[in-house]
């Protein structure tokens, strides 16, 4: 017995009785209505899997216009449930008609009782085809909410950022390939996901690629996928990283790691929109957004033979260049306000504040690593934390030795102000001490402070 409830609609009487001793047999529950206006009120009309209507239901009326209009109300209530529509009278149009408005089959009465046996199982089968796709449907989405998933955030109002998220929110509605450029740590893919999320394809798949860490022998079978059996360990088919990302965006991170024979495949893919499946002669048409970036100097690669110029043109009809966190001064103690709270949480510190000179020295240091050095430094921090305001040797910074005359300071002011915050940071922050290691007095020292701040040191 199929586990399925069916409706049979149908003003004889007649009728009604010898369609449920018919279905009974075969169906868990099999229910009646005599009069077609009792649908609107029907509990839970949704939860029925096949309805057979009956097309006339006025005495001498045969247009078959009633059973069209309530199969209409029904679709509206319950569009997923299979209908049958059931008449006296045959033709063609009608039946062309009614399926049209969403009957899955037409019975013509009298019936013949194996036929319409087949006829309903067909409309269930087809009731049960429309559950798993709406299920697919409903895991696709969840599937695409979860790889879209972004639980970090683009944070700061400084200027540097400000006129990057602008040129972005300009972009995001194209469809235009875009090139993010800047140093490790300064947040490229969240420029990428913002791009994604701003744009016609936010619902789709943002696939990211770190193009690093692929082997070139299997950059192929990474981004293009391959058939079974087109290599020893290729034991199923497999998409590649392109037609996952159909209708989505694709993120190549990394792309200045690529040797010059895997950017021709990848040039290949870009302009002619399609790829080919290692192992496969088909090609298989992708619709993608590409995005690329790069800490390299892609240009100075091109001129030293190391990366295509044309392939350059391809991904880089746009160009967003991310500034480093050392141009973005105002941004880091709101990023380290931030990082702090999201750790505090994680590891249960709350109430943890950063005093006004460890401020100075987060400020103060130049950030080689970006934001991702700011990241691990803070999450260092709160877990090494033993009190609830933290102080500059809370912070264990490294800064790397100058390699040059320009990775040192450029004025008198900057000079000094260097050498007042070192001395600051070896007595904690007492103006005294540190007054003493300079060989000045406590007040010179803080009026000196004060001017350079003023200066914008």
């Amino acid at each position: 017995m199929i586990d399925a409830k069916v409706l049979v609609i149908d003003d004889n009487k007649s009728v009604l009785s010898a369609l449920e001793i018919l279905l009974q047999f075969d169906y868990k529950s099999v229910q009646t209505l005599f009069n077609p206006n009792q649908i609107s009120s029907f509990p839970n009309l949704q939860d029925i899997d096949i309805i057979l209507l009956d097309m006339n239901f006025s005495a001498g009326v045969n247009t078959g216009n009633e059973g069209l209009f309530w199969l209409k109300e029904i679709k509206k209530k319950s569009p997923n449930t299979s209908v049958i529509m059931m008449t006296a009278y045959g033709a063609v149009d009608l039946a062309v008609k009614a399926l049209k408005e969403g009957a899955s089959d037409f019975v013509l009465k009298p019936w013949n009782n194996e036929r319409l046996l087949t006829t309903v199982k067909s409309a269930y089968e087809l009731r049960q085809s429309k559950k798993q796709i709406n299920q697919l449907k409903k895991k696709e989405t969840n599937l695409k909410q979860v790889i879209n998933e972004d639980k970090n955030y683009i944070i700061g109002n400084s200027k540097a950022l400000t006129a990057v998220l602008n040129l972005v929110r300009k972009v995001a509605k194209t469809d235009v390939n875009v090139l993010i450029t800047g140093e490790n740590g300064t947040g490229k893919e969240l420029i990428a996901r913002e791009l994604h999320r701003l744009s016609s394809r936010k619902d789709e798949v943002f696939i990211g690629v770190d193009m690093g860490s692929i082997a070139e022998n299997l950059f192929e079978s990474e981004l293009f996928g391959h058939q079974k059996g087109a290599f020893t360990d290729a034991k199923e088919d497999r998409a590649g990283k392109f037609e996952a990302a159909h209708q989505g965006s694709l993120f190549l991170d990394e792309i200045g790691n690529l040797s010059l024979q895997t950017q021709a495949k990848l040039l290949s893919a870009i302009q002619n929109k399609s790829i080919v499946r290692v192992g496969s002669n088909k090609s298989i048409t992708v619709d993608i957004r590409l995005i690329c970036a790069t800490n390299c100097n892609l240009e100075q690669m091109v001129a030293d033979g190391l990366f295509r110029e044309d392939l350059l043109y391809r991904i880089n009809t746009i160009h967003i260049q991310v500034p480093p966190l050392r141009e973005r001064k105002g941004d880091i103690l709101i990023l380290a306000d931030f990082f702090l709270k999201r750790y505090a949480n994680k590891y249960d510190k709350q109430g943890l504040r950063i005093n006004n000179m460890a401020q100075e020295k987060l400020e103060g240091y130049p950030w080689p690593g970006n934001i991702r050095e700011l990241q691990h430094t803070m999450e260092r921090t709160v877990i090494l934390s033993e009190g609830n305001v933290l102080k500059p040797s809370d912070f264990l910074l490294h800064p790397k030795p100058s390699q040059s005359f320009e990775d040192g300071p450029k004025t008198l002011d900057e000079m000094e102000y260097r050498m007042i915050t070192r001395a600051l940071e070896e007595h904690e922050g007492n103006y005294s001490a540190a007054a003493d290691q300079l060989g000045v007095s406590r007040q010179t020292l803080y009026n000196k402070m004060k001017r350079l701040k003023a200066n914008g040191q």
